[in-house]
């Protein structure tokens, strides 16, 4: 018997098997191993913002499949082709995706406001307001500000992990905030008609945004709001303006 077969034999008589070959197995490379971002610091920024936005996109077909409530993030990870320790080296928790994924379609009304101002003729403020609303519209017609809209408003019951309530109240109050600057100032300049308080104007408004919102993402095929909407935008800033003008829709 030669020396290498002898020390094998007298490792496996003195009940040293599974020693043996737990050594054995350890010496060899598997032929796949999983891919996982919390075992590659090295990734490349370009690679790990194109791995969150791929967990953003699983997230919204999930939340909009499942709702929030009965998603998990380990659904997510495998609706993404990835692990869920992948989900937790972008994101916190499923509150902390919840925010990224509305981030990624949030329309602040300051924001679209800037979008319609015109550098070489400053517009006045029911002006500026009327375009920024058609704009906000337009852009909820876009298929991602669709779904997550449509997760926000009706796919997001009472979860214990995701405040939806705290998030829509936020939201509705930075817009408020926002649109009764506009009124006031409306009023001080003579733009808005006297009979309405810029408060009420601001809450009339708003209820109409959100009431349509919320009625054509619960159905979108009964009607097409691109056309529907529009109008009755018009028609408001219409009735509430000493000198009614329609102004023509952003590009």
């Amino acid at each position: 018997m030669n020396v290498n077969l002898q020390r094998n034999w007298l490792c496996f008589a003195d009940g040293g098997f599974n020693q043996y070959h737990k050594k054995r197995r350890s010496n060899v490379t598997p032929l796949h191993s999983p891919v996982d971002d919390t075992t590659m610091p090295k990734r490349t920024k370009a690679e790990a913002e194109a791995t969150r936005e791929a967990l953003l996109d699983a997230a919204e077909v999930i939340f909009l499949e499942r709702g929030v409530s009965r998603t998990s993030l380990e659904q997510i990870a495998r609706q993404a082709g990835m692990t869920r320790g992948a989900v937790y080296w972008h994101f916190k928790n499923k509150s902390d995706l919840f925010h990224a994924m509305l981030d990624r379609v949030k329309m602040p009304l300051r924001q679209l406001l800037d979008d319609v101002e015109d550098s070489e003729r400053p517009r006045a403020p029911l002006e500026s307001l009327h375009l920024a609303t058609l704009h906000a519209l337009e852009r909820l017609q876009r298929p991602r500000s669709r779904r997550v809209h449509t997760i926000l408003l009706h796919c997001s019951e009472s979860a214990s992990d995701v405040d939806i309530l705290a998030l829509q109240d936020q939201l509705a109050c930075d817009c408020y905030e926002t649109m009764v600057e506009r009124f006031e100032e409306a009023r001080n300049t003579g733009t808005l008609t006297a009979t309405i308080e810029p408060e009420i104007a601001c809450r009339m408004l708003m209820s109409m945004l959100l009431g349509l919102m919320h009625d054509w993402l619960r159905d979108p095929e009964r009607y097409h709001i691109g056309d529907v909407g529009p109008r009755m935008i018009d028609t408001f800033f219409a009735c509430i303006s000493p000198c009614p003008a329609t102004p023509t829709s952003p590009a």
